[in-house]
C-alpha cells in the first residue's frame, strides 16, 4: 500500500511546514491540536470512523448536513475515513504512521492497543515518529472516557465556578478539551524541537484530568498553601478586590483593581476619594476581608450612571475595564481581528475564528476549509471512495 501526503503550498513560510501529522483523534481536544498545528504549517492528514467525527452531529446549528461545531477545529486538514476494523484500512493506516512526523489518537487502553495507535506500536512501525496520546484520566486507564463537563467536574473547576449561593457551574466552552489540546500542541512542538537534537522520537501524553488540574492554578496553590478548601465567589476573585461584575445605574461593568494606587484613582474617578483612605480598604488583603461592604460602597456611586459611561470614565483615569459583551457584540468589536473567511466548495465562505498566534506581526489565516469525511481518498490512495 502507498500513499500520499498532501501538501499545501498555501502553507509556505510557517513554521511547522513540511512537518506530516496524522490526526487520528475525534471530537475536540485531539482535533483542535492537530489544527493548531496545521495553522502553523503541518500538513495533516485527519483519519475519521466510518461513522464520522462526532461532532459532525453535534447540532443545532448545522451548515448543509454538518454541525457548526465540527468547524471549530478542523481546518486546514486533508481527510480519509478509515475503518480500522478492516484488514486493508490497517495497512494503509500503518503506511500513514510509516510517513508521519507525529501521530495524535485519543484512543486508550485496548482500543488504541487493538487499533495499533499506543506509543509501541507505533514505534514498531516509525521510531522518528512522536506520537501523543490524549485521554481523559490517562493512556493507560483502560476505556474510561472523559468528556469536558465530567472532568471539569471531577476535577474541581466547577466547585470554584458559578455564584457563591448558587449550584456549582461548568464554564462556557469546553475549557479542559480546549486547554488539553493547547498541552498537547505545545508537548509536540517541544519533542519535534528534542527530536531535531536526539534524532529520535518519543511518546507525550496529556489527559483531560491533568490539564484541568492545572487549570486550578492559584485556587489550587490558595489549598495547598492554608489547607482552606476554595468556595465559589461568583465573579469575584478569590485573591484581590474590587476584582469582578459590579452592577452600574443600567449594566454591569467589570472592575479589575490590583494594585492600591488603582484603588485610589477608582475612588477618585466614582468621586470618593475619601474611601481610598477607610482603613477596611487600605490594603488589597483588607479590601479581600470586606469585599461585601467594598462591593455596597462602589454600587452605591455607580448607580449614578450606565456602565458605558462609566467605562469611559475609568478609561480616563488608566483603571482596568469592560463592559459585558455578547459573542456577537465580542466578535465584532473594532479590536477584533480574529475571524477570517476560508473557501468551501459547497458552502461557499466559512467564517474561522483565527489562532491568537502572530508569525512576525501576521495572523495565521485559514488555507483549507474544515474537510468533508472521506474528501481527500482520491489524493492520499490514489482511489475513489466507490472503488473500496
Amino acid at each position: 500500500m502507498s500513499v500520499t501526503w498532501p501538501s499545501s503550498s498555501s502553507s509556505a513560510g510557517r513554521p511547522l511546514r513540511g512537518i506530516k501529522v496524522l490526526d487520528a483523534s475525534r471530537i475536540l481536544a485531539g482535533p483542535y491540536c492537530a489544527m493548531l498545528l496545521a495553522d502553523l504549517g503541518a500538513d495533516v492528514i485527519k483519519v475519521e470512523p466510518p461513522a464520522g467525527d462526532e461532532t459532525r452531529r453535534w447540532g443545532p446549528p448545522f451548515l448543509g448536513e454538518t454541525a457548526a461545531y465540527y468547524f471549530v477545529a478542523n481546518r486546514n486538514k486533508w481527510d480519509l475515513m478509515l475503518d480500522l476494523k478492516q484488514p486493508g484500512d490497517r495497512a494503509t493506516m500503518r503506511e500513514l504512521i510509516r510517513q508521519a512526523d507525529v501521530v495524535i489518537h485519543n484512543y486508550t487502553g485496548e482500543r488504541a492497543r487493538g487499533f495499533a495507535l499506543d506509543y509501541e506500536s507505533v514505534r514498531a512501525v516509525n521510531d522518528q515518529a512522536i506520537c501523543l496520546s490524549i485521554s481523559g484520566f490517562g493512556a493507560t486507564e483502560s476505556d474510561r472516557r472523559g468528556y469536558d463537563v465530567i472532568v471539569q467536574a471531577l476535577g474541581g473547576l466547577m466547585s470554584v465556578t458559578g455564584p457563591d449561593a448558587g449550584p456549582p457551574s461548568k464554564v462556557g466552552v469546553a475549557i479542559s478539551d480546549i486547554a488539553t489540546g493547547l498541552y498537547g500542541a505545545l508537548g509536540v512542538v517541544a519533542a519535534l524541537a528534542a527530536r531535531a537534537a536526539a534524532g529520535k522520537g518519543t511518546s507525550v501524553e496529556v489527559s483531560l484530568y491533568d490539564a484541568t488540574l492545572s487549570l486550578l492554578t492559584n485556587q489550587a496553590m490558595n489549598w495547598l498553601l492554608s489547607g482552606e478548601v476554595p468556595q465559589r465567589h461568583g465573579n469575584d476573585h478569590p485573591n484581590v478586590s474590587p476584582y469582578g461584575l459590579y452592577v452600574t445605574g443600567d449594566g454591569d461593568i467589570v472592575l479589575a483593581v490590583a494594585t492600591d494606587v488603582q484603588f485610589a484613582a477608582l475612588c477618585t474617578a466614582l468621586g470618593c476619594p475619601a474611601l481610598a483612605g477607610d482603613e477596611r480598604f487600605l490594603h488589597n488583603s483588607d479590601r479581600v476581608r470586606h469585599r461585601r461592604e467594598l462591593r455596597d460602597e462602589l454600587e452605591a456611586r455607580l448607580a449614578a450612571q450606565d456602565a458605558a459611561a462609566w467605562s469611559a470614565e475609568l478609561d480616563r483615569h488608566g483603571i482596568p475595564n469592560g463592559v459585558v459583551r455578547s459573542v456577537a457584540e465580542a466578535l465584532n468589536a473594532p479590536e477584533s481581528r480574529s475571524v477570517s473567511y476560508v473557501d468551501h466548495d459547497a458552502y461557499g465562505r466559512i467564517p474561522q475564528v483565527l489562532s491568537p498566534i502572530r508569525i512576525d506581526g501576521e495572523y495565521l489565516g485559514p488555507y483549507l476549509p474544515p474537510p468533508e469525511r472521506d474528501e481527500h481518498r482520491n489524493l492520499i490512495t490514489g482511489k475513489a471512495a466507490e472503488d473500496d
